[in-house]
């Protein structure tokens, strides 16, 4: 336990998001101090446009701030896969092993109830120092301490929920059903949470009080919206202040090529001389393009514009059930239909590319296709964030067995895609607390609209996977294809990652738990060429919306790339700013001479269509 103040904070706290196994002792005295605090790099998020003002700011602030975080997915917790889901068989099968053991050993149940009784006693005498970590906000109003009735109930809620952890290692259950039963648990637990009541929620009932039953009505118009509108879940942005053209992916440009599949943008020029070699960005199929084109001053494509780099940008096509088929043979073809068009209007015989996260992953088998070819139209790959080796403990697949994937696999085919919302429950139940019930207080109990920030606008905007691309990538994380040289064919060509030679430069984060920075590291080995890998002080969707102007910003650079990453690590020196500045360096070294920027964009056989950001995002 650890001292916060004059009280004494719970190892395994709900507030502390810890869903693991029991830590020794010695971890267990640091634990809430470290995970109290939220990364700098993730605090402080700037608003595009429409912020709330004055008292509202004041009131969003915290919320915003820790849904922003974790924006784009969850943070660090077992749980089932966004594209599994969670089987109610798999979840059941966790509690069947809980049952089980219970009736093979029932005194397993209540070996710790002498311990819960002597801290109840002392909850109920007034002499436990039990209290919230300090980045549990929940127990933020003054009258959880001075009313002596809330006190003991906030208390013995804290604690029992603090007992989830040791009471699961204690039963002896072992391997994924005690993370099932654990992950089950914290959902129960973090649901029960008195913060989630309006009888036992202060802050809801002072306002009641003050808006004459007002925030009441507001509460129950939202709650009634949420339900017809947002699948039953609360709303977690006000997106009415943004609009996509408008104030969110405004660099100029133009499509100059549309297929069934992709547009492709071309950026006008923000500088007199350009890049010889252009760089063309292949987004993930998972979101909208747009979070690397967020809005001015912090757009990773206005960044690159300035620095003198010629910009190509592809915008998926969000599918419907008529491209329930489109696979990764689909969106290969259309990378590298888009690569020879940039070709084309750039006079440049090769390009670099760039990928985010899935389109991480598309841009690393389409270099690996091309260099299994003797193709040299990739002179460069960047891949951010991105899992190759999707080995990463369990983490993502917790609640994937082959039945669940099976089930899974058979509920896309049969609509024809994955639904973007689907995806986008599962990540807000990996982290009930920051995505769930501080929505649900916020926007029910306490009446008020969620915030309204750009990037919680752009995670909200979500798309679908093609029924077919999204069995493929069950299959790929699932069987950890990309490691195994030849698993995998693409265009009838089998991926080998070894064979790609060219430059690499990957981007993680290092407070990135969607895809975390150890196992995006293991990229480094599974590449032959020379490959420079760059940890940003950040999480995920704050490593790629990392502006040069964000407060404290950080990064970890080593030339070096040995085999362990705590190795890299250990040599690894940080610099302060955005990595954003050390990739434009290293790029700019393998982009060739400048030349005259071109008065217009696009070419005479591919001519500009209509203006950026297009058409396709707005599907």
């Amino acid at each position: 336990m650890m001292d916060s103040g004059d009280k004494v904070v719970l190892p395994g706290s709900p507030s502390n998001g810890h869903h693991g196994g029991a830590r020794p002792p010695e971890a267990q005295a640091q634990l809430p101090e470290a995970q109290a605090q939220l990364p700098v790099a993730q605090a402080q998020l700037p608003v595009a446009a429409g912020p709330p003002a004055g008292a509202a700011a004041a009131e969003h602030g915290e919320l915003a701030e820790g849904a922003a975080g974790l924006a784009g997915g969850a943070d660090a917790l077992l749980g089932p896969s966004p594209f599994v889901g969670l089987g109610l068989r798999e979840a059941l099968g966790g509690l069947r092993s809980l049952g089980a053991h219970a009736l093979r050993e029932p005194l397993s149940l209540v070996q710790g109830l002498p311990r819960t009784g002597r801290e109840l006693a002392r909850i109920g005498l007034g002499s436990s120092p039990v209290g919230p970590a300090r980045a549990d906000k929940r127990f933020a109003d003054p009258a959880w301490d001075e009313n002596l009735l809330l006190r003991r109930l906030m208390q013995a809620y804290l604690y029992l929920g603090s007992e989830v952890d040791g009471f699961v290692d204690g039963l002896g259950i072992e391997g994924q059903n005690a993370e099932r039963v654990r992950f089950l648990l914290g959902l129960l637990r973090e649901a029960m949470a008195p913060t989630n009541s309006l009888l036992t929620n202060p802050a809801a009932i002072k306002r009641c009080i003050e808006t004459g039953g007002g925030s009441l009505l507001s509460g129950l118009g939202n709650w009634v919206s949420d339900l017809r509108h947002n699948h039953g879940m609360p709303l977690q942005v006000d997106r009415a202040p943004f609009r996509v053209g408008e104030n969110l992916a405004v660099t100029p440009g133009s499509v100059i090529h549309r297929t069934e599949v992709f547009e492709l943008i071309h950026y006008a020029p923000q500088s007199t001389a350009v890049h010889a070699r252009p760089l063309l960005v292949v987004p993930p199929q998972v979101n909208k393009y747009y979070a690397l084109d967020l809005a001015p001053g912090r757009s990773m494509y206005e960044y690159l514009l300035r620095d003198g780099f010629q910009l190509f940008s592809i915008s998926w096509r969000n599918p419907t059930a008529a491209q329930r088929d489109w696979d990764i043979d689909t969106y290969m073809r259309a990378i590298l239909e888009a690569v020879d068009v940039v070709r084309e209007v750039s006079g440049s015989p090769d390009v670099n590319v760039m990928g985010g996260c899935a389109g991480g992953m598309m841009v690393a088998m389409a270099t690996a296709l091309l260099a299994a070819r003797d193709d040299q139209r990739v002179h460069t790959a960047t891949m951010v964030v991105t899992l190759l080796d999707c080995d990463t403990d369990g983490q993502i697949l917790l609640f994937a067995t082959p039945a669940s994937m099976a089930a899974a696999k058979k509920a896309s085919q049969l609509r024809g895609v994955l639904d973007g919302w689907q995806m986008a429950q599962i990540f807000a139940w990996l982290r009930p607390n920051d995505l769930v019930w501080n929505y649900w207080v916020n926007n029910y109990l306490l009446g008020r609209r969620p915030p309204a920030f750009d990037i919680l606008a752009w995670n909200a905007d979500t798309t679908r996977l093609a029924a077919r691309f999204h069995h493929q990538l069950l299959d790929i994380v699932a069987g950890n294809q990309l490691t195994h040289p030849g698993a995998l064919q693409v265009l009838g060509t089998p991926i080998d990652l070894s064979r790609i030679t060219c430059d690499t430069y990957v981007a993680a984060g290092l407070t990135d738990h969607i895809t975390p920075w150890q196992t995006c590291y293991r990229t480094t080995q599974l590449v032959s060429g020379n490959t420079q890998f760059v940890l940003c002080s950040s999480g995920h969707i704050q490593t790629v919306v990392a502006a040069p102007d964000h407060p404290r910003l950080g990064y970890f650079v080593n030339p070096a790339t040995p085999a362990r990453e705590q190795d890299w690590k250990a040599d690894a020196q940080r610099h302060e700013g955005s990595w954003w500045e050390h990739w434009s360096g290293w790029l700019a070294e393998r982009s060739g001479e400048k030349v005259p920027a071109a008065a217009a964009v696009g070419s005479d056989r591919y001519p500009p269509g209509e203006a950026a950001p297009g058409t396709y995002v707005f599907q």
